[in-house]
């Protein structure tokens, strides 16, 4: 049988490309099985032995070249940005259930989902890149999200809000336009792609936010109260900048007190457990 630390460890430290995506579906396809262990017996690696591809080449995200979606070129380079933002998600999704251990069952279960759903994105958008006579790693991306998971590395509440419910959770507030965009361009195949994603994406961010609750209650801390403290500690600047989706961030586990402090309204912060 096989051990989901030991497929967590071969995805973040070794392997091909290729490679880490058979794994993470080998994995997910084993645990549907019965046939994955979730016994906790090997030491967890530093986070800074986490292995990349040699491409794409990484820039600053403030070095990445501005391109619009009114050109092809521009098209390409958005559905590659997405790609690489998948590819890191799958990382992300790996490197939490990795990196903390002693957690329900049902942690590990559900960020496996997640990286067998991310991977699929990747896969998906790497497909459509191809209609383009482009290739992921073609050019430069940004490494903001995987500098995140450095930064809470030893603190599992801070990954949770900073990552599911900071990072992640833009893709609910700027995906329904860019889809928009799309549809008036008439790139059907584009708009069915990225609803695919954003339906996902609702559900990740959602989980983010239960297991965000669930670790609070478990240290006797009041959720809403603690993330506004760790977003101002971890998120450059204080807090992301809105608009927000209020309808799906509710959707995928925000509360309005956490929303109204978002949106710089007036709220109260109620115990809610």
């Amino acid at each position: 049988m096989k051990n989901i630390f030991e497929y967590a460890e071969a995805f973040l430290h070794n392997g091909a490309f290729n490679e880490k995506l058979a794994l993470t579906h080998q994995a997910w396809q084993a645990s549907k099985s019965g046939q994955l262990s979730f016994l906790s017996s090997s030491p967890v690696l530093s986070i800074d032995k986490v292995v990349f591809p040699e491409k794409p080449l990484l820039l600053a995200p403030r070095d990445m070249p501005k391109r619009k979606l009114g050109s092809a070129e521009g098209v390409s380079a958005f559905f590659h940005a997405i790609a690489h933002v998948e590819f890191i998600a799958i990382y992300l999704a790996w490197d939490i259930l990795y990196r903390f251990r002693g957690l329900p069952k049902q942690f590990y279960l559900d960020w496996l989902k997640v990286a067998d759903e991310e991977a699929q994105h990747f896969e998906l958008i790497r497909t459509h890149l191809q209609t383009m006579n482009i290739s992921y790693g073609n050019l430069p991306a940004h490494n903001g999200l995987w500098d995140h998971a450095k930064d809470t590395a030893d603190d599992l509440l801070a990954r949770l809000a900073l990552i599911p419910r900071c990072m992640e959770a833009r893709g609910l507030d700027v995906t329904p336009a860019i889809i928009e965009k799309f549809k008036q361009l008439g790139d059907e195949t584009s708009v069915v792609l990225l609803n695919r994603i954003l339906t996902d994406e609702i559900d990740h961010v959602k989980q983010g936010s239960y297991w965000f609750k669930w670790l609070c209650e478990q240290q006797n801390v009041e959720p809403e109260a603690k993330y506004r403290q760790l977003i101002e500690q971890y998120y450059q600047g204080g807090k992301p900048k809105g608009p927000f989706n209020r309808e799906l961030r509710i959707i995928a586990g925000f509360s309005h007190t956490e929303l109204n402090w978002l949106e710089n309204k007036p709220y109260e912060i109620t115990k809610n457990f």
